[in-house]
């Protein structure tokens, strides 16, 4: 029988790189009471091994459960600057003596000034703190190509990229921060402020990594029938008639006949094709593009992980709740299917015979019952994070507007 597997989380991923290097030493091994665990699947088995892959399947090490000893498999292969990943072992090696300057923000005027008078003629390392929410105000490939400008200025310097992973938590963050730079230092280790303005080299490299415009993804939730599929195309046209920016439409019928054929409505599988969507809309929003999606995603877990998706995507996720009454998505019923739940013939039908799980950090709460839709998406417009202004007619219609149903 083939041994399971499991994908970890990006700072998961980070953690065990940091982990088979020696990056975290003492620790080797993923701890239960610690910042460094591991979040096992719910089908792991409770006693024996469990092979830790990257995101593209490639086997990583080899986790013992209970307890979560590692054994290495492979050197991870994944990732924008992999040559510049040395083990600390490595980085002592070939840089015996040299100045250490951990980075987590691009170096500014005044960092490099003190650089140079603390080197003393040293070859210097520049420690990029680039895992998994760590880097300031960049991306983490921006923060090494920020890095790397700085060394070209000071000369005889070199850059490593080490993960280091944020926690959320400052002060464990910082002690992590210490035990790894800790293990990289080949010599001196040197902090720097990051007061002051930047170089124009490395200001040039943090604005292309970010731009004025960031990616965003618009969820819809709400029952069947309660305008969200409305509400998402109408704004979807707007976009487009506004001519600045890139939309894509992922409407939850569309989707269910391409993205997620052959699912069924079980609870895991409409969990499944939320997060399809969710994945899709993030890699939109991650190119800086715009995702509207209309599902009925009725629980509050796989919404939370989609927000999740998107934000580690570098997006901005705007949750609108369109929360018509279950009595008018009834009355509306354009395509029969409450109808059809009430009289059994559809099982597990959200609002009948299965939950909704309202969300509570939805943006904005919509409801349409009796409104227009040019009246309706004007509270979901109020709070996106982009402008979007209704192209205005040349020619004026006297057709009366339809309603969002």
């Amino acid at each position: 029988m083939p041994e399971p597997q499991h994908c970890p989380s990006p700072r998961e991923l980070d953690d065990l790189e940091l982990l088979l290097g020696g990056g975290l030493a003492p620790l080797t091994s993923f701890s239960t009471d610690g910042p460094i665990t591991l979040a096992l699947p719910a089908d792991a088995p409770p006693a024996g091994t469990l092979e830790l892959v990257d995101p593209e399947g490639l086997p990583l090490a080899r986790v013992e459960l209970p307890g979560g000893v590692l054994t290495a498999l492979a050197d991870p292969s994944h990732g924008p600057f992999r040559r510049l990943h040395l083990t600390p072992a490595q980085v002592r090696s070939q840089y015996a003596g040299a100045l250490s300057v951990p980075v987590a923000a691009p170096l500014t005027h005044s960092d490099l000034v003190a650089i140079r008078a603390a080197r003393g003629g040293r070859h210097v390392v520049l420690l990029a703190l680039s895992g998994f929410g760590t880097p300031q105000g960049v991306t983490a490939v921006g923060l090494v190509r920020a890095t790397i400008a700085a060394a070209g200025l000071l000369g005889d310097a070199n850059v490593v990229a080490v993960p280091l992973a944020s926690h959320g938590d400052p002060a464990v963050d910082h002690e992590l921060g210490v035990q790894v730079v800790g293990n990289y230092a080949p010599g001196d280790v040197l902090a720097v402020t990051g007061a002051g303005d930047l170089a124009a080299e490395i200001a040039a490299v943090v604005e292309s990594d970010q731009p004025d415009e960031r990616g965003v993804v618009v969820f819809f939730t709400g029952l069947s029938g309660s305008g969200k599929s409305t509400l998402a195309q109408a704004l979807h046209d707007l976009i487009l008639e506004q001519g600045e920016r890139t939309v894509t439409s992922l409407d939850g019928d569309v989707v269910r006949r391409n993205l997620s054929a052959g699912l069924s409505f079980s609870r895991q599988d409409r969990e499944t094709n939320i997060r399809r969507i969710g994945w899709v809309a993030a890699e939109i929003a991650r190119h800086r593009g715009i995702a509207i999606v209309s599902p009925i995603a009725p629980f509050d877990e796989t919404r939370k992980q989609v927000r999740a998706m998107v934000e580690e995507a570098g997006g901005d996720f705007v949750l609108v709740h369109v929360a018509t009454p279950l009595e008018e998505c009834e009355r509306r019923d354009r395509k029969g299917l409450y109808a059809k739940a009430r009289a059994g013939e559809i099982p597990e039908f959200t609002g009948i015979s299965s939950p909704y799980e309202e969300p509570a950090d939805a943006d904005v709460r919509v409801d349409t019952t009796g409104r227009t839709i040019e009246d309706a998406l004007a509270d979901v417009l109020a709070v996106l994070p982009f402008p979007v202004v209704p192209v205005v007619e040349l020619v004026e219609t006297h057709t009366p507007q339809p309603k969002a149903d």
